[in-house]
């Protein structure tokens, strides 16, 4: 198992973040999972408001893990961050059976 971190504040470093981590890395793009969840402020917008948490997350077929990793995010206050957990199958199962 390995993590990958990086500093994002739009969706436009989500999807680049993500996209340079999983087709340009040869490994983690052949992970069995790569669960990851993502949290950022937006700044004020044009309508005045404050602006807004914008938060997700992806599980990839590892039950529940994206939504504990988003959980863990938000109980640590986390900020402008996405987070990339890759996991290869060893042969053993984790978790419940």
């Amino acid at each position: 198992m390995i993590a990958h971190v990086c500093n994002v504040t739009c969706m436009e470093h989500v999807q680049w973040a993500l996209s340079e981590l999983l087709f340009n890395d040869k490994k983690v793009g052949k992970a069995t999972h790569n669960m990851f969840a993502y949290r950022f402020f937006t700044d004020n917008n044009d309508n005045g408001n404050n602006g807004s948490h914008v938060s997700d997350n992806d599980d990839d077929g590892e039950k529940g893990s994206g939504s504990k990793l988003a959980s863990l995010l938000e109980m640590c206050r986390v900020e402008n961050v996405l987070v990339v957990v890759s996991r290869w199958f060893g042969g053993m199962k984790l978790g419940p059976a």
